[in-house]
């Protein structure tokens, strides 16, 4: 009966203790939450069945590992792994129309599809800016300076130059190391930077 009043925080001591029942207890008093969420954006059973798994999975690895963050905020974290894996998960279907070329009557027009972006681009292009948003600023400052100038403010390199007080060649420079630098980072982090 204590687990059942006991915090999230409590559980997750008990079960690293080895006490394997709070672990359960732990995913049982957060799957329909999680499980809902995921349902909610794939709009597939058997997709939000896998997600929901490999969301569990990835928490159990993690809590085993002694890498969780202790903030209170357990249930956040959990969304957060299991969002993060949805969007692994459109980034790499790509939903690829096949086209049969022996089809005679094949028009390239009856695969285009004229909707507005999808849930699931929308959600991977989120992720991608946040993504780089934060790459930008482990940079170093004159890179991070002119990427942001060019980037967000539109500038052009001679007008980049002009503020830096350097010559256009050297802005060039810093561009060109700054793309290197991220794709150095994303690489390393395993993150994919397209949609």
């Amino acid at each position: 009966m204590k687990t059942q009043l006991s915090s999230d925080q409590d559980l997750i001591h008990e079960y690293l203790s080895g006490n394997q029942a709070c672990l359960e207890k732990l995913i049982r008093r957060h799957q329909n939450r999680v499980y809902a969420y995921i349902l909610m954006v794939v709009k597939d059973k058997p997709l939000a069945d896998d997600v929901f798994q490999d969301t569990f999975i990835k928490v159990i690895n993690t809590l085993k590992s002694g890498t969780y963050k202790e903030e209170g905020k357990f249930l956040q974290w959990v969304m957060r792994i299991a969002h993060n894996l949805i969007i692994d998960h459109f980034r790499k279907s790509k939903r690829i129309p096949v086209i049969d070329v022996r089809d005679n009557d094949f028009d390239i027009f009856d695969t285009i599809r004229y909707t507005d972006d999808s849930v699931e681009k929308r959600l991977i292009t989120e992720q991608i800016h946040e993504d780089v948003k934060k790459m930008i600023e482990y940079l170093p400052p004159e890179q991070r300076e002119v990427l942001k100038m060019r980037h967000y403010e539109e500038l052009s390199f001679k007008e980049i130059a002009e503020q830096t007080s350097v010559s256009i060649n050297t802005a060039l420079g810093r561009m060109r190391y700054a793309l290197i630098n991220l794709r150095k980072m994303a690489a390393e982090k395993d993150i994919i930077l397209t949609s």
